[in-house]
């Protein structure tokens, strides 16, 4: 019988712990934390955005090095998640964007679920083990240390995470493992994760939810890539589903040393000549009054002296002296507002970690090191990170289902 070691109790270490044991190994889990599954619990603000009902080549261009990812998503689809779950007596629901959740809402119920499965097959789980090497004679994995402590395994599948979320014991120990045996990592951002931005104002919207804008992210003043949707202000800067899309790349191009801003299209449906139409209607409806207390059907409350104050108009000047001049600096304004991005908040706060053990080191298909033998490398410790919506479970399934299945072989 093979001995199999999984280090990392996260979404794709317990998919490569039940596989490898369908397979009749031996698997032992090592989990550094008091519990596995701790990420798990909070993924979709504890709903458990399980994966997306997308194709998978939708997959491949939601996820940063997707392409190496086809194999595997190919082997353990979408479909294939939603089956194994509801296997386990897990009912599940597609959401806008085609996210799936469980219908309990409840993400308790699936790591739960797992579990039991794993139970079931008799995988070995330790939990407060922290593992500090990874041991390999001739290139060919030989066991792991805990401590002073020496386990022999004919093969080891490293799914520790990445360095997002400390707490739920992604502190980045993967990396360090990798490393020593030779394994190069890519630079490692913050990805998922909202933004901090330069202008005081900020602090004045906190709370102000925004739906059915456009953002642009420019780099040196030139157009990157854009999102539409929603985002939301805080104390600090700006977050919100499209934000949080945008911020891999941002955090990228800082990184880089660019000048990086952002443009809010607040009216992104209306055309300029539309817009402008629209402030003269409401100027004319208002007429007599201040222009501050007339954009009120146009913006939320909080926005409007800001977006006065930009725009060079006195705020308490009457809707009947507004120039043609000032009108158009307002449209102007409402259709790109912009936002210096100073740096990306940090990577503790971060969804998924940008960077980790670069695919080029990693067999595609059985997720096994090109390195050292009898190493496979799985989830969020490889260069692997997807936007929002299922996609980085996904890769995490997709990947322990192929690294549990190949490390039995």
């Amino acid at each position: 019988m093979k001995k199999i070691i999984v280090i990392g109790g996260g979404a794709a270490g317990i998919i490569a712990s039940i596989r490898a044991a369908e397979n009749s190994a031996h698997v032992t889990l090592l989990e550094k934390m008091p519990k596995v599954g701790r990420k798990l619990r909070i993924t979709g603000k504890g709903r458990c955005n399980l994966t997306n009902s997308a194709d998978v080549d939708s997959f491949v261009k939601n996820i940063h090095n997707g392409k190496f990812l086809y194999s595997a998503l190919k082997g353990f689809s979408a479909n294939d998640t939603v089956n194994f779950f509801e296997s386990l007596g897990v009912k599940t629901k597609i959401e806008r964007g085609g996210r799936i959740f469980p219908v309990s809402d409840d993400a308790n119920e699936i790591l739960d679920a797992l579990i039991g499965k794993m139970a079931i097959l008799g995988v070995e789980v330790i939990n407060n083990s922290s593992v500090t090497e990874i041991l390999a004679e001739n290139k060919k994995i030989v066991g792991v240390k805990v401590g002073d402590k020496i386990l022999s395994a004919d093969a080891v599948i490293l799914a520790t995470g990445g360095l997002s979320y400390p707490k739920t014991g992604s502190t980045g120990d993967g990396l360090r493992l990798a490393r020593q045996l030779g394994h190069t990592i890519t630079e490692i951002l913050p990805a998922l994760v909202p933004l901090e931005t330069e202008e005081d104002f900020v602090r004045d919207l906190q709370g102000l939810s925004l739906k059915n804008v456009r953002v642009k992210l420019l780099a040196d003043g030139k157009k990157v890539a854009e999102q539409f949707g929603e985002m939301l202000f805080t104390h600090f800067g700006i977050s919100g589903p499209i934000i949080l899309t945008l911020s891999r790349q941002t955090a990228k191009l800082l990184a880089d040393k660019k000048f990086v801003e952002l443009e809010i299209n607040l009216k992104p449906a209306l055309s300029f000549e539309q817009l402008d139409a629209r402030i003269l209607r409401d100027l004319e409806k208002f007429k007599g009054k201040i222009i501050k207390n007339s954009l009120h059907e146009l913006l939320p409350a909080k926005l409007i002296p800001i977006i006065l104050d930009r725009a060079f108009i006195e705020e308490n000047k009457r809707t009947d002296e507004i120039t043609q001049a000032e009108r158009r600096r307002l449209v102007e304004n409402l259709r790109g507002m912009l936002l210096t991005v100073t740096k990306p908040r940090p990577i503790e706060e971060a969804i998924v970690t940008s960077g980790g053990i670069s695919v080029k080191e990693i067999n595609p298909k059985t997720m096994e090191s090109k390195i050292i033998s009898g190493l496979y490398i799985v989830g969020e410790v490889a260069d692997i990170d997807g936007f929002t919506g299922g996609f980085n479970l996904q890769a995490a399934w997709s990947m322990g289902h192929a690294a549990g299945i190949s490390a039995t072989k």
